[in-house]
């Protein structure tokens, strides 16, 4: 299975970072353009909005992103280049067999998802504001990510440690799941982040059919 990443790659400084979260290190005009997306939403929001949240005057924005569309290009082209780059490490780390790269790639989704949660919630909702140029784009970043999956949940099927019929279905509804944590994930809830990633490991893997 290829992700871009090979096991070679990894270097020993790096290894464990994808699971590193510190605060977001996006640009102040970007930081402000998410929270106003993620609050009103990008047909809801007013470029002065985001000037004023980044404490900038409306051409002192613009001298950063030309258009409120360049915000959101900008801040979701940042999102999944952080997504992949922290996928491609998680798998590379985890070596060749299929059901560690599928454990590992399922972690990174699942914390991507928690720790960058407005982020990913923006990425979600906002694919129908992006303009024609730049959607096929993003498209082909989420597809990449996908592919991930579905190269691995195959790979699990080939070496017969997973047992689904429907190995793209159950790819498909795996990365779904992951997804869909950036929904109702609240690190002051009842259960922390590393329980709820190892009781989402166990749904992930009856999803595919993990023969133990």
């Amino acid at each position: 299975m290829s992700s871009g990443t090979d096991e070679a790659d990894v270097r020993p400084d790096s290894i464990g970072q994808w699971r590193d979260y510190g605060a977001s290190e996006l640009p102040v005009p970007l930081a402000a353009a998410l929270a106003a997306f993620a609050e009103h939403g990008y047909h809801g929001t007013s470029v002065r909005e985001i000037a004023a949240r980044a404490n900038l005057s409306v051409p002192g924005l613009y001298h950063h992103y030309p258009s409120k569309q360049s915000l959101l290009q900008g801040l979701l082209e940042r999102t999944m280049t952080d997504l992949l780059h922290r996928s491609e490490l998680a798998i590379a780390e985890a070596g060749e067999k299929p059901v560690d790269q599928f454990d590992a790639v399922v972690e990174s989704l699942l914390r991507f998802h928690m720790y960058r949660r407005e982020q990913a919630f923006v990425g979600s909702t906002e694919i129908r504001s992006l303009d024609d140029t730049y959607k096929q784009t993003y498209v082909g970043h989420r597809d990449r990510q996908q592919h991930m999956v579905d190269e691995i949940v195959f790979a699990g099927v080939e070496a017969g440690d997973f047992g689904t019929e429907y190995p793209k279905d159950a790819a498909r509804a795996v990365a779904t799941m992951c997804v869909g944590v950036s929904t109702w994930f609240n690190e002051d809830g009842e259960l922390g982040a590393d329980e709820l990633i190892a009781r989402n490991l166990q749904l992930a893997r009856a999803l595919v059919g993990y023969r133990s």
